[in-house]
């Protein structure tokens, strides 16, 4: 996987914010002069809510908020103003910061009580924006991914049944470690984007990190090793921490 991916290494968590920033202002700018609009999906998180702090400081000028559509890549089975709301996250640090439309920000339906219909509305969601012909994915101009520690990625984790779909866009995932559902896109429509960009900052993921770009370990142990774009553009912003596993580090 490493043979494919653009790994970038920065010293602290927060040059590493600043490149992905610069990197999502660089993306917006080229998709909109190319295509008149920029679709970015987000991701959940401590790293990437850093990102959205940086973005909503920083590039309150430099990016096309008005030209800017946010969807997320997978939610928390909550209501949007629950506390572990992945919206929620992103409106308080970014979204509620910033001059984009109302009409561009288009959350996961998590409050519905029953996660499968919440995931058929989102993939409906998807399914209109994008104007998709039946078996057509949506090609996003860019995805932000995290990564646990063990290897999950949006809500794709170890050993999951999501990690076998192959037709809908938007599944909800039963996670048995937490007893609960996760709303969240499936791989293939992960790997349909132009631009997929995983933030990963710690110690604690050195190891995982190590075994998804450098070890041979099967995708289904590590699913973010699943993620690798057909005809797109990975890259890895890992902070020194993160990357201190890699022999690219030693």
């Amino acid at each position: 996987m490493s043979s494919s991916a653009e790994i970038r290494v920065l010293t602290t968590p927060q040059e590493l914010f600043a490149s992905a920033a610069e990197e999502v202002v660089r993306l917006a700018n080229q998709a909109v002069a190319e295509r008149g609009r920029f679709t970015i999906a987000l991701a959940g998180g401590s790293t990437p809510k850093s990102l959205y702090n940086l973005l909503a400081t920083n590039a309150r000028t430099t990016l096309p908020w008005d030209r800017t559509y946010f969807f997320w890549g997978d939610e928390r089975h909550v209501p949007p103003a629950d506390p572990d709301s992945n919206y929620r996250m992103a409106d308080e640090a970014m979204l509620s910061k910033v001059p984009v439309p109302p009409g561009n920000v288009f959350r996961v339906p998590a409050e519905n009580p029953d996660a499968a219909v919440a995931a058929k509305e989102y993939e409906s969601t998807l399914r209109k924006f994008f104007q998709l012909e039946p078996g057509q994915l949506p090609r996003f101009d860019l995805i932000l991914l995290g990564m646990g520690p063990d290897g999950h990625t949006a809500s794709l984790f170890p050993g999951t049944a999501g990690l076998q779909e192959k037709s809908r866009l938007v599944i909800a995932n039963w996670v048995e470690k937490l007893k609960t559902h996760r709303l969240t896109f499936t791989l293939p429509v992960l790997n349909a984007a132009r631009s997929v960009a995983f933030l990963v900052s710690g110690t604690d993921k050195a190891p995982v990190v190590r075994a998804v770009l450098e070890e041979t370990v099967p995708g289904e142990q590590h699913p973010a090793k699943l993620v690798q774009p057909t005809d797109g553009k990975l890259i890895w912003f890992l902070d020194r921490a993160a990357a201190s596993g890699l022999s690219l580090q030693k």
